[in-house]
């Protein structure tokens, strides 16, 4: 077993230079409860832009540099998002358990319970994936060996897909909705209008023209563009009744401008704020019409679960935008953020 291995180490909070690819970072032993995972394929996510920066502030000062849930402890090995195989198994542990090809669920859960929220991520509270093993609890590793993605379609399922698979059960939403998806290009979009598609929705993807064809592709049965016209006159021609829920990942004014083109009983769920944190909203337009309003942070185990059997049966087959090895982080995490892409882009290490 290697005793050191290439990864990709974030020292505090700040700009790319606060992300040092290390070759000599110790490969962790795995206790009790514990595999060692070799890391094929680890996908980025914006919230590795996020804690790198530090932009999650804290409750009552939106502007401290601060984790998801609250300060990191650095050094602290990036990337949630993980495919790969068991190298290695803690003592307790049977070892026919190692070689088994495996998609890795990033979330620390609060408790032990089914529904329990996650309260921490692996690659914020925990290392991740970002480097040539990870050390992860055995009940967080799913076989998957039957599964015709690729390692790197994989790995792009447990982050953006599980939040996906978050919203979508968090809010309700079933077959026959019609379903208004915000950024629907990126990670979470994608994987939104995908999902919808697959459970018998139809997704209205928000996106720009020259993404269009890509998110039709995807599984969009409509699609509004934000470069061409009055957004909300676009999507009442689409959706001439009403829209049962708008999946968002922007936030920003769209939610006060948006609002009122819910049904009466539908909903607004949100998963982030690329577009703006801070808002104002008339709350008329919400309880007037008994919308529900919710937040929606990744996924539960069970989530979790339904995503691993879709992985299996390959229900899903996530867009790969481009791949990079883990020696390139700083190059993959600069295309990623100029916004070009549609899917996601993965780190390949070894």
């Amino acid at each position: 077993m290697d005793k050191v291995m290439t990864a990709a180490v974030l020292t505090r909070h700040g700009g790319p230079d606060t992300l040092e690819l290390r070759r000599d970072h110790p490969v962790p032993e795995p206790g009790p409860g514990r595999v060692l995972v070799r890391v094929r394929a680890a996908a980025l996510n914006n919230t590795d832009i996020w804690t790198r920066e530090g932009a999650y502030g804290r409750p009552g000062d939106p502007d401290a540099r601060s984790g998801w849930r609250g300060p990191i402890a650095f050094p602290r090995v990036q990337g949630g998002d993980i495919a790969g195989v068991i190298a290695g198994v803690g003592p307790d542990l049977p070892a026919d358990l190692i070689g088994g090809r495996v998609l890795v669920d990033p979330a620390l859960y609060r408790d032990e319970g089914e529904h329990a929220p996650p309260v921490g991520l692996l690659g914020s509270e925990a290392d991740g994936g970002f480097a040539e093993y990870v050390l992860v609890r055995a009940d967080r590793v799913h076989q998957v060996a039957d599964s015709p993605l690729s390692d790197a379609e994989l790995a792009c399922l447990p982050v953006a897909y599980g939040t996906a698979m978050g919203m979508l059960e968090r809010g309700g939403i079933g077959p026959g909705e019609t379903v208004l998806v915000t950024g629907a290009s990126g990670g979470v979009g994608a994987a939104l209008v995908q999902l919808l598609a697959a459970r018998g929705a139809h997704p209205i993807a928000m996106t720009t023209t020259a993404k269009e064809s890509d998110v039709r592709a995807l599984g969009a049965t409509g699609v509004v563009t934000r470069d061409a016209g009055d957004l909300a006159d676009q999507i009442r021609a689409q959706a001439p009744h009403g829209l049962d829920a708008v999946a968002d990942i922007a936030g920003g004014a769209a939610v006060n401008d948006l609002l009122p083109l819910i049904r009466d009983d539908g909903r607004w769920v949100i998963a982030g704020a690329v577009a703006g944190p801070t808002i104002h909203f008339d709350l008329r337009r919400l309880y007037l019409h008994n919308i529900g309003l919710i937040g929606s942070s990744m996924h539960t185990r069970p989530h979790f679960a339904e995503l691993v059997t879709a992985a299996r049966a390959g229900a899903v087959r996530p867009p790969v935008a481009a791949t990079f090895p883990l020696t390139a982080v700083h190059a993959a995490q600069r295309r990623f953020l100029e916004r070009g892409h549609v899917g996601k882009i993965v780190l390949l290490p070894g």
